[in-house]
Order: C-alpha cells, then structure tokens, then sequence
C-alpha cells in the first residue's frame, strides 16, 4: 500500500488522466452499446412457474402480461352511446398495436361481467404477446398513451397491470444530488474546509460513475434487474464518500502532527487505506454471497452493487491519494494551518467529547451495555410478525395511471380484482371435465372468493380458471385463501384422477417467491457470517472479535427488519413517508438488506476494531486499547453514519416502495449500528471480555496467514517530523524515519527529500514484480498503466494519450512485459553512469582501478 499511495501521489496527474480516460472510455462505450436490464426470473420449481410453463405450451396466446384498460365515467354509464363509441375506437386502436395480442372489451354479451353494477366503471383486458418482463417498454407505453388519449373531462382512463407498472418505473426520480447535497453538508460541518468536502465527494462520483457505466455494460452479458443500478447507486454513494471520509480524515490528523504532506498521505492510506480495502472487501464477499442463491434478480443485485463498491474502493485508493497530492495542506483549515506554523505539531491524544464519552462507557460499561442491549431488543420486537409478499399496485404514488386503476377497480369491482388467482386445469383424459365443473361450483362457494370465470370449453387439454378474492392481492387474506385451496379444495378435485390444477396469477407468483427466498435465508445468513468471520479472524487474530461482530451484525440486522415491519407492514408513518398503505414487506428485502448490512456493519467493526487493534499490538493494555479506539473513531464514524444516513433517506423520496423498504431499513440500521452498537455496546462488551478480545489458540495462530489491517505503526511526535515553515521552539526539526532512511553517507550533495520529477523516471526505485506488472497491463494497459508501474513515464504518456497506441503496443507488451521488468530490475542493481547524482565522481573512468571481484 506504501508504495501504491506514494506513486500516486507523486504521479497525480497520471493518475487524473488515467481517471479521466477510463471514465470516458466507460462512457462512450455505454452511449453506444446502452443497457439490456431485463426483469427476467423464473421459480422452476414452484407451482406457479408450472402453470406458466404449461400455458406458454399449450396456449401461448393465453401466457402473455395481462393488462388492464379501466373506463370511468363521472356521470351516466359506460353503456351511453357516445362513451360506448368513443371507448370502442380506442380499442380498436389499441388492438393494433406492435406486442398486442388481443384485447377483450367490455361490450357484449362476453363482457357483461366486466361493468360495474352502477354502470360507472369498466375495464377490458389487454393481451400482450409475451410477460411483462421480455414486452419492450417503447410498446407498453404506445398503449398506454393510446388508451389515455380518449379520456375527456367526462371519461376518465387508467391502466393497470405488471406490464404498465414497469414501464412507469422508468418515470420515478431520481434522489442522487439531493444525497450528495446533504452529504456535502455534513461533510463541510465536520472539516470546515470546502475542500475538505469536494475532496470526498469528487472520489465517491468518480467511483460510482466507473461503477454505474460498468454495471450498464455488464447488463449485457448477465442478467441484471431494472432496479440494480439503483440498489448499486444507493449503496456505491454511501459508501464512497464514507471510505474518502475515513482516509480524508487520517490524512488530516497525519498533517497536523507535522508530517510531510507526503508522509502523511502515505500513513494515511497504509492505515486507514488497508482498512478501507479491507471492509470494502468485506462489503464485496458479502454482497456476492447471493450468487449462492441462483436466483438471477438477487445475483443480479449482488453483481451491480459489487461492482459499484469495487469502483468507489479503487477510487478510494488510487485516485484520492492523487488529490491529496494536489491539494497538500489545503486540506486543513486556515485557523489549523495558521496554529500549525506557529505552535508546531500537536499531539494526537484523544480528548474531547468522544473521549470523555470513552471513560464514561469504561467505567458504566456493564450499565451502558445493558441499556444498548434493552434498545436493540425493543426495536426488533416488530420483526418477529415478518410477513413476505409483493406490494400491490394500492402502494404506488398517487396521481400515477396505475394507482388510480387499482382504486377504480377496488371501488367498482372490489379489492381482489385487481389481483386474481388464475388456475390452470390439465386433462388428462375427457373424463376429467365433469371434476372441472365440480371444482368451479367448489370455488363460487369457498370463503374469501368473490368470483368464478371459466371458459364453457377446454383449450387444447387446458381449462383455465380465474378466481377472484374479496380480498386485496397483498392482503393476509389473500395469501390464507391460496394456502387453503392449494392444500385442501385442489387435491379434493384431482383425487382419484388424472386431473392436474396448477395455482398461478400475481398473488400465487409472489407467495412462491417469498417462500423459495425463506427458505434459502438460513443458508446465506451462514455464508455470509462465516465469510465475514473468517476475514475478521485473519485480520486480528482473534476468535472473540470476529464472532462479537455476527452477533453485533444479526443484532442490526433483526432492529433494523423491527424498524421496516413497523413501517411497512404495521403502517406506522408510512402515509407520512408517502409509501402507500401497509402491506407485506417485498420478498426480495431481506436476503438484499442482510447482504448490504453485514457488509456496512463489518466497516465500522474494522475501522473501530482495527484502531483498538493497533493499540493492543502497541500496549497490551486491553483497557487502554478500547478507550483510545473509541475515541479516536467515534467522530469519525458518526459523521460517516450521518452520511449514509442522508444518502439512503434521499433514496426513500424516489417514488418507488421497494426502494423506499431499503432505504428506511439501511437507514435504521446505519443509525442503530453507529449510534448504539458501536458507541455504545461493543466497547462495553470489549471492556466485560478484557484481555480475551485479543485470545488465539497458540496452533491456530500458527497455521494462520498473517493479514495486517493496519499497516506500519504511525510517527508520533516523540520523533517529531520536519516542520512545515520554520522549526518550532518546542520541537526542534527532526526528520521522519522515512526521511532519515534515504540519507547516504557519501561526499556527494544529499539529494532533495522531495526532488524534481521529470517525465522520464529511467530506474525505477524498488524492485519490480512481473505478475504486478501484467496485473497492470491487464487491467489499466491501455492507459500505460505498466509502463508508469516500471517508471517509463515518457511511454506511459503516450500510452495515456493514445490508448496504447491503438491497442498494437499493448498487444506488443504481452510478449515483452517479463523483459522489460528484468531490464527495470537490472537498472535498480546496476545504474548507469547517466543516473549516477551529480557531484559524483565515476572513478573507474577517471582512472581510478574498480574494486577487487571475488
């Protein structure tokens, strides 16, 4: 990491340029190639993916999105001669639409059904040619223009249905900038310094633009869902600014301690930085874990969010160090800069509030603790009465075409038509048809139906049945109705038969997916515990830290699911919110939140942990340990919580309910976990374990790989470093050991601690690696990345400005890339007499005889 941060910031506007070029090469890429997100998923083995399956191959036409065109007059009756025409031609139109297969009017002895008995309300169905997920959103949206074009002030149309939801998804706003105002606030508040606040900012949209633009191009070779990038852009901006924000942070306090501003980028990122790269990856490991799940909306998620905290990491460590080379002590305020140049360096004790809150959980710990514990336990009382499902249309926003569907419909037609059941009978033999007809009378009188439709004749050995519930399609009730007729009233039917009755519809497709996505959570919990354990152990060592974390985790994890219950399903503030009614809480939501939450939960585990860590390793006074790593990052991590506060309540403004369920429950969980858990209960818990925090058996320790989180111990001022004007005259002027370390003892002039760079660098100044050169070339080639990496800054420019010069000289370096490291490393053992410093005397040329060879 020391020599990554230092060669970026040596090499800033490399490293800008390499920035500026991958983002717009990303960008023209995906101007030209778009995106292909497709809500595609199937359940194989559910009953109503079956269903589906057999009428896709029985009667294709009957497979297709089934969508709603609702007609309300406010006086009169649909049947008025001039609604009846004006209703007709529409239909006509919409009929000859591109991916509509038919459409079923009300009109008619077929349609009598589908009028309401005041005779004011009125729907046709509209049959597309394929499901919602595959019909081009250009068609749905032909359609629904088409039908709303024949609204007057007198006649009111709306469109409802899954295909018309999607569509309108793509239409909700978008909440970035108002999280990136409210971050840039917060920011601004705890440095006091504008750049203090760009700073972080610019890398978190540096990174998460190479991430979106990545995930676009990615949604061509995978299957990602029109709601990834979404979930990427939520979790890739909090996390971003907070990873700057940490690094950010260490940078300033290395400058006010006196470091060289080089110096101190370079502690920064070797501390700060690996805890980054190392919670990051956390973050990673826990999001790919839903590719256990093979369930391509969740992988797909998993994926698009990966990627874009991958991006905002790499961001972190390469592209910030560059700017804080840029800026220098820029960064500090003028009131710390003017301070630092007249009182020297200060000392970086930890004092204050967050250090006077230290001694205090210190001394109450046992008191503190409990009470941490009493509110964790109070705000997960509601996630004990989960209950999983998909909204209804009766959430979305009010004044949307689908929202005033699905309360027309509910007023006319009652709740459940906007949702019905839809069975699908297969023959075996004709003498199957009479239980057909036995089960449709069975249906009109079981509790809970409202309704029976069922064609008189059977379609090529198919009878499809729609029943429709009195009660709504998210309902409870709802769901007890299908238990009941897939456990009790279908086996009666198909009982001594070859009859076979598949339940499907909305309802039925949501019910089976909140019981497949149940039913594979006990396996994901316990990869991604395990995972994250394991990680946590080879970082510290420690059998008690890593399994304090998954109880700290499933702790958050259970609060935060009380918080979204309370809200979402029990109602509590959700008109407020402007989130629609209470309902189930999505299917999706649990399996996703607990990825993202371990993986935000382990950040502020590491950058806590990792300081009480470096403490131990210095002391081996547990006491003194947690107290100097509370203190010292309680700021810190609350100022980064309040922006992952500010960033996922933005995303609750969006519009749409399923985001608005992630952005509540990571907010609440973000607020739990920074302002209970780990200011409060687990330094408690820490202080109660004492020494056994820190406790290896002596045989794992052995076979264990050594992972070190935090880097090289940071200089204080008991060596105080070079001041930054003038030698303070309490300090005298020492030089870092960084410094004192490149001083030779030869006649020759000392070269400057920071001397000159030209463009050309012909010896590099460390050996070089071969594998980390073709990693380079592999990942950056294009943009000279391997060329800087051997110090050929001449031809990395021209890599830079040419994109490898059209491909041909990075396809050249495959082959030549080991000899070209092997002639850096021969010119680091044996230099040149051009790279010899001046003022030196090359005595074998001047006549002087070489020394003796052995």
């Amino acid at each position: 990491m020391r020599v990554l941060a230092r060669w970026c910031f040596r090499h800033r506007f490399v490293v800008l340029g390499i920035w500026v070029a991958l983002l717009t090469a990303l960008a023209l890429q995906y101007a030209k190639l778009g995106t292909s997100y497709s809500d595609a998923f199937s359940l194989p083995d559910t009953e109503s993916a079956r269903a589906q399956t057999l009428l896709q191959a029985s009667a294709p036409k009957q497979a297709g999105d089934t969508d709603q065109i609702v007609v309300h007059v406010r006086s009169g009756s649909v049947r008025d001669a001039d609604v009846r025409h004006r209703v007709n031609a529409m239909l006509t139109k919409v009929a000859a639409l591109p991916s509509v297969t038919s459409v079923a009017g009300m009109y008619g002895a077929a349609g009598a059904d589908q009028i309401s008995k005041d005779g004011r309300t009125a729907y046709a169905t509209v049959t597309f040619d394929a499901p919602a997920d595959r019909i081009p959103a250009a068609d749905v949206t032909r359609v629904v223009d088409t039908a709303r074009s024949a609204g007057s002030t007198h006649l009111q149309v709306e469109l409802g249905g899954q295909a018309v939801t999607d569509a309108a998804q793509g239409t909700t706003q978008s909440t970035e900038l108002i999280a990136l105002a409210a971050a840039g606030i917060i920011l601004f508040v705890a440095f006091g310094s504008l750049l203090g606040m760009l700073v972080p900012l610019l890398v978190a949209v540096a990174g998460l633009g190479a991430g979106l633009l990545t995930v676009g191009l990615l949604s061509h070779v995978t299957t990602l869902g029109s709601i990834a990038p979404t979930v990427a852009a939520l979790l890739g901006l909090g996390v971003g600014i907070d990873y700057a924000l940490f690094i950010v942070t260490r940078y300033r306090n290395n400058l006010r301690v006196g470091l060289h501003p080089e110096d101190a980028a370079v502690y920064a990122m070797n501390t700060s930085g690996r805890a980054v790269l190392f919670a990051g990856g956390t973050v990673v490991v826990a999001l790919l874990g839903l590719l256990v799940l093979n369930i391509s909306p969740l992988t797909g998620m998993g994926i698009s969010a990966a990627t874009a905290v991958t991006a905002t990491m790499t961001a972190a460590v390469t592209l910030l160090p560059a700017l804080l080379g840029l800026f220098g002590h820029r960064l500090l305020t003028k009131r710390q800069r003017r301070s630092l140049a007249a009182h020297g360096p200060r000392t970086n004790a930890a004092t204050g509030f967050w250090g006077r809150w230290a001694d205090l959980v210190g001394r109450r710990k046992a008191v503190l603790g409990f009470l941490a514990l009493v509110v964790v336990a109070v705000l997960s009382i509601p996630a004990l009465s989960l209950r999983l499902g998909t909204a209804d249309a009766g959430n979305d926003p009010k004044g949307t075409t689908t929202r005033s569907a699905y309360d027309l419909l509910a007023q006319g037609f009652g709740a459940g038509s906007n949702g019905p059941l839809v069975l699908v009978a297969q023959l075996g033999r004709a003498s199957d048809a009479p239980r057909v007809t036995t089960l449709v009378s069975t249906l009109g009188n079981t509790p809970g139906v409202a309704s029976v439709q069922a064609p008189p004749h059977p379609t090529a050995g198919l009878e499809v049945i729609q029943v429709i519930p009195d009660s709504a399609p998210q309902s409870r009730a709802t769901s007890t109705l299908l238990n009941h007729l897939r456990k009790d009233v279908i086996p009666a039917a198909e009982k001594g038969s070859t009859l076979k009755v598949y339940a499907s519809g909305t309802p039925a497709a949501s019910e089976d997916l909140a019981t497949v996505l149940a039913g594979k959570l006990p396996l994901f919990v316990g990869v991604i515990v395990l995972l994250g354990c394991t990680l946590l152990l080879l970082a510290f060592r420690s059998l008690l830290v890593p399994l304090t974390a998954a109880v700290m985790n499933l702790l958050a994890s259970a609060a935060s699911f009380g918080v979204v219950v309370a809200v979402f399903q029990w109602g509590w503030g959700a008109a407020q919110l402007g989130v629609g009614k209470a309902g189930p809480v999505e299917a999706i939501l649990p399996l996703i939140m607990l990825a993202i939450l371990f993986g935000l939960s382990m950040d502020y585990q590491v950058f806590l942990v990792s300081r009480m860590h470096e403490e131990w390793e210095h002391t081996h006074d547990n006491h003194h340990a947690v107290r100097t790593g509370q203190a010292e990052t309680g700021r810190m991590i609350t100022a980064a919580a309040m922006i992952m506060i500010c960033v996922f309540t933005a995303f609750v403004l969006g519009g749409q309910r399923v985001i608005a369920e992630f952005g509540v429950g990571l907010t609440a969980a973000v607020a739990i976990d920074a302002f209970v858990l780990r200011t409060l209960l687990v330094p408690a818990v820490m202080h109660l374990l004492g020494r056994a925090n820190w406790w290896l058996p002596g045989w794992l320790d052995r076979i264990l790989p050594h992972l070190s989180v935090e880097g090289a111990p940071q200089p204080t001022n008991a060596v105080c470093p070079p001041p930054l004007r003038r030698p303070s005259p309490r300090c005298p002027a020492r030089h870092s050991p960084s410094e004192l370390s490149r001083r030779r003892p030869s006649a020759a002039p000392v070269e400057p601690r920071h001397p000159r760079h030209t463009t050309q660098s012909p010896t590099p100044s460390t050996p070089k690696s071969a594998l980390v050169a073709y990693l380079w070339w592999s990942a950056l080639g294009l943009f000279g990345a391997h060329c800087f990496y051997l110090g050929k800054n001449r031809r990395g420019l021209l890599y830079l400005c040419t994109l490898g010069l059209c491909g041909l000289a990075w396809l050249v370096d495959l082959v030549t890339l080991a000899h070209q490291v092997r002639m850096a490393n021969a010119r680091i053992q044996h230099p040149g007499p051009r790279l010899r410093p001046r003022g030196t005397v090359d005595h074998s040329s001047a006549g002087g005889s070489a020394p003796a060879r052995h």
